[in-house]
């Protein structure tokens, strides 16, 4: 089944480093959920203003607080004076800017610091677009996480829940703040009970062929609660490649300061992998080049 969208909503699909961002429209106001990552807030904002069409901005929401999705805020609510809706779990650490608790430092990714001016919580119903949504929890990636479903449209927002093929990289676990992956669990079993027929995620293309994407989700946490060392090595592996997207490109010979200077891949292969630092860092050089995510380049890594 091809995706379906309602008119009043448009989706601007990004690559990495953003998140995509989805324009509800009702009449000449919008709202936005999610802003993407902040080296792309002005692209942001001009992509959100060419899709405006002068229509006003009014209000901004996002599903949850990884610097993919909102490091566009402080940008789009100067650029239009929007207000700033956050999940009510995110309160104290965007209030207070804990960099560690919006995994900022631990990933070595930046944002700009934004005020929010109003919370959204699971359970309650939020109007965008012309449509009610109800805001459910969707922990297990972020704890705090919400995700928006509109019954009546069968249309599920999903951030970084519930991706085509798979979910985002289960931090709690790996972390040691939660149990993450029996918290994905849970929210994969509550969301494949509601009746969807499209899926917005956080990363990737709007989707329909929701049961086969669900198999797949499941089939992965199980993969990854049979061998928690595989959700380590995937999570290195995400993040590195992630850090160099921003990056763009280093030296060869400056490639392993750069690794282990990522805190979360030293903490996850201690608590984990237990790698030596010679085989951490030949072992992600190796597998990021062979899948295409780096390239060699004359004594350079490139991001791929």
């Amino acid at each position: 089944m091809s995706a379906r969208l309602p008119a009043s909503l448009h989706v601007l699909e990004r690559g990495w480093l953003s998140a995509n961002n989805i324009l509800c429209f009702n009449g000449d106001q919008a709202t936005l959920v999610d802003s993407g990552y902040v080296t792309h807030a002005e692209q942001t904002v001009e992509l959100v203003r060419h899709a405006l069409d002068g229509k006003n901005l009014t209000r901004l929401v996002n599903t949850h607080s990884h610097s993919d999705h909102i490091g566009g805020n402080a940008a789009l609510k100067a650029a239009f004076g929007c207000r700033i809706d956050v999940p009510t779990g995110l309160h104290a650490a965007i209030a207070e800017w804990d960099e560690d608790a919006l995994l900022l430092s631990p990933l070595g990714q930046q944002s700009a610091r934004f005020q929010h001016d109003g919370l959204i919580a699971a359970g309650s119903e939020i109007e965008m677009g012309g449509l009610v949504w109800q805001a459910l929890a969707v922990p297990g990636h972020d704890m705090e996480a919400l995700a928006y479903y509109s019954p009546d449209e069968r249309l599920l927002i999903s951030g970084d829940a519930f991706w085509e093929n798979g979910f985002g990289v289960i931090f709690p676990e790996l972390l040691g703040e939660a149990d993450g992956l029996a918290s994905t669990q849970a929210t994969l079993e509550m969301l494949s009970r509601l009746a969807i027929d499209t899926v917005i995620p956080g990363h990737g293309r709007p989707f329909g062929e929701v049961d086969a994407a669900f198999e797949r989700a499941f089939r992965r946490v199980r993969q990854f609660r049979d061998n928690i060392e595989q959700l380590a090595w995937h999570a290195i592996k995400v993040i590195v490649s992630f850090a160099m997207l921003e990056r763009r490109r280093i030296a060869r010979a400056d490639f392993p300061a750069f690794v282990l200077g990522l805190p979360f891949a030293v903490d996850v292969n201690a608590r984990f992998l237990s790698f030596s630092d010679e085989r951490l860092i030949s072992g992600v050089e190796r597998e990021l080049l062979l899948v295409g995510a780096l390239r060699l380049d004359d004594g350079m890594i490139v991001a791929g």
